[in-house]
């Protein structure tokens, strides 16, 4: 079973093209990168809907990306993704 402690986990969904296009040139445009625009999309959206459960889920999961940064000198540059 590989270490799910060193990686962030890479997930895939459903979207048409051209939606994940629009998307990328219109965060391009304001300066954002797509996945850290997600991530704080589905961070956002726990914090209003989510149970107890939940929300400590993604105070584990914030923890773990504090670690993961610390370990690897901080947030990673943010670069435009395609």
């Amino acid at each position: 079973m590989p270490d799910t402690t060193d990686h962030t986990f890479v997930t895939r969904f459903r979207i048409p093209r051209r939606m994940w296009d629009a998307y990328g040139t219109a965060a391009e445009r304001r300066g954002v990168d797509r996945s850290a625009d997600l991530v704080d999309h589905v961070r956002d959206f726990i914090r209003t809907h989510g149970n107890e459960q939940e929300l400590a889920e993604l105070d584990a999961a914030e923890q773990e990306l504090a670690e993961r940064r610390a370990r690897k000198g901080g947030r990673p540059k943010k670069e435009a993704t395609s």
